[in-house]
């Protein structure tokens, strides 16, 4: 496959929040209305340092293991849920890299999906299925609703 359509691929590739990290274990962000800012890393710039990690609120920042499985803390970057995101602004002012920036909530999603390098809070909706199939487990219906449908 040629880079052009190994690139065209990814930009059409529909993520989906990954209901098997342990992320979804934690109680659902509380609020009615969703908060005006929502903060997102720029892995590119991060060291994986963790000091967001310890200042925010909700629990919304999660580790994501560098690419070496047997050396994860190598590499490492953080991921902030944008589900749970409160927009407190904690981890901005937190971070000594400057790498976390807060975006209007209408923006955030965009600036995830240019600023994300590897997530593991999102996948692609194609290793879901892959996953499903591989382990002969599927999602209860109404989850499955819940993990594929926009909000």
């Amino acid at each position: 496959m040629s880079a052009q359509n190994s690139e065209s691929k990814k930009d059409t590739e529909v993520l989906v929040e990954n209901p098997f990290h342990t992320a979804r274990l934690k109680p659902a962000r509380k609020g009615k209305r969703p908060p005006k800012l929502r903060a997102v890393v720029h892995q590119s710039g991060c060291t994986g340092c963790e000091v967001c990690i310890a200042g925010c609120p909700v629990d919304s920042i999660e580790l994501v293991p560098g690419p070496d499985p047997d050396n994860p803390s190598f590499k490492q970057t953080v991921e902030i849920d944008l589900a749970r995101c409160i927009g407190c602004q904690n981890c901005s002012q937190d971070c000594p890299w400057e790498t976390i920036t807060m975006y209007n909530t209408e923006d955030a999603f965009l600036a995830w999906g240019h600023e994300t390098l590897k997530s593991e809070l999102y996948i692609a909706e194609s290793t879901l299925q892959k996953i499903e199939s591989e382990y002969a487990f599927a999602l209860p219906t109404e989850l499955a609703k819940e993990a594929t449908s926009e909000d």
